[in-house]
């Protein structure tokens, strides 16, 4: 059974086993790092890190906060995009009170 990572409004199929993900995640990091020469990108970097965001509880923080910001950066400024890529709720689920854990 396949994964999906799930970035605003916007969902990526991964592998289903843990191995697979992290080789394909490690390989376009590394691959990103190389982003000057033709053909890689430097937008492999952050494919990478969403893509090791499932298995790793730190990268996954360090996701979860960057989007959070970014979200609340883009908001003001571009309320239209930030409509689109689903930044319209993203800190909600936070403060909307059905936080299952509690505070």
């Amino acid at each position: 059974m396949s994964k999906r990572v799930k970035v605003g409004n916007h969902s990526l199929k991964v592998p289903g086993t843990v191995l697979a993900r992290r080789i394909l995640g490690l390989a376009l990091v590394a691959g990103g790092v190389l982003g000057f020469l033709p053909v890689l990108g430097f937008w492999m970097i952050p494919l990478g890190l969403i893509i090791l965001s499932i298995d790793s509880p730190i990268v996954r923080r360090w996701r979860r906060k960057l989007e959070v910001k970014f979200g609340a950066w883009l908001k003001p400024r571009y309320p239209r995009l930030a409509a689109w890529l689903g930044f319209n709720g993203a800190a909600r689920s936070r403060t909307d009170g059905n936080n299952s854990k509690g505070s």
